[in-house]
């Protein structure tokens, strides 16, 4: 138990979760149900039709933060890894935003009427947070990571026709980690905005409930962004370096 990356195909799922209950949300982006009794890592993502050897990376990756297999993830064809992220897209969009907004809203009906100002200032801060989150993440669905796919199909179909040769030379991929490093700034404000400034409140539990889920928030943004940075993006690069070299630009 004691092991830095105690997961391999035969563990079993269960133990999985044992061993690091962090990785419960994890299980839920790969589509993973509970129930599947003394079945073994590999039996379970075999069911799932879920890459075994992805889904180990990724979840040590998680145990571990000083584990990362840049390389070896970048191995895996780019759907696979977009599918993981647009999970956890999901994730965000449709479970985390919506617990950390409905603790403030508490929040906000349980303190004083002097200092409402404030949790409103607090609440406005994280609306207009969570619009560039959402906005952030539809850029990537909608734009990015159909971008990626057809690099992917381009080259495994040996056809690179002009328009996907202008993208290439277009819109720097660059750009696309710029904007991971904004996000990660504000939701930072947000958490001093909290630490430093929120007034007297009668429910100190919810206050502690809100940093709390506000730095495992943090946390696992930060462990998406290092997938998109240091994974998807020089895949990116490497693949649009081949499509133009094939093409002959």
């Amino acid at each position: 138990m004691n092991n830095i990356l105690p997961f391999t195909t035969k563990t079993l799922m269960a133990d999985v979760i044992h061993i690091d209950y962090r990785l419960i949300p994890i299980l839920g982006r790969f589509g993973i149900d509970y129930g599947f009794g003394n079945k073994s890592v590999i039996e379970v993502c075999e069911e799932n039709n879920i890459n075994v050897y992805f889904f180990l990376e990724i979840i040590k990756s998680f145990h571990n933060h000083q584990y990362f297999p840049q390389e070896e993830l970048q191995k895996f064809n780019a759907d696979v890894i977009i599918k993981y992220l647009s999970s956890t897209h999901q994730y965000y969009s449709e479970r985390k935003v919506p617990e950390i907004k409905e603790i403030i809203n508490t929040l906000e009906k349980s303190v004083d009427p002097e200092h409402l100002s404030k949790i409103s200032l607090l609440n406005n801060f994280f609306k207009d947070y969570i619009v560039e989150l959402l906005k952030h993440l539809e850029r990537e669905e909608k734009n990015v990571f159909p971008y990626i796919l057809k690099l992917e199909k381009s080259i495994s179909n040996k056809v690179y026709d002009v328009s996907l040769i202008h993208d290439i030379e277009g819109e720097p991929i660059e750009n696309y980690e710029q904007s991971h490093e904004n996000m990660e700034v504000k939701l930072s404000d947000l958490k001093n905005l909290i630490i430093r400034h929120l007034p007297p409140v009668i429910r100190q539990d919810l206050c502690q409930k809100l940093l709390t889920e506000l730095f495992r928030l943090e946390n696992d943004l930060k462990d998406h962004s290092r997938i998109e940075d240091k994974v998807l993006v020089p895949k990116v690069k490497q693949l649009e370096k081949q499509i133009l070299e094939e093409s002959g630009k």
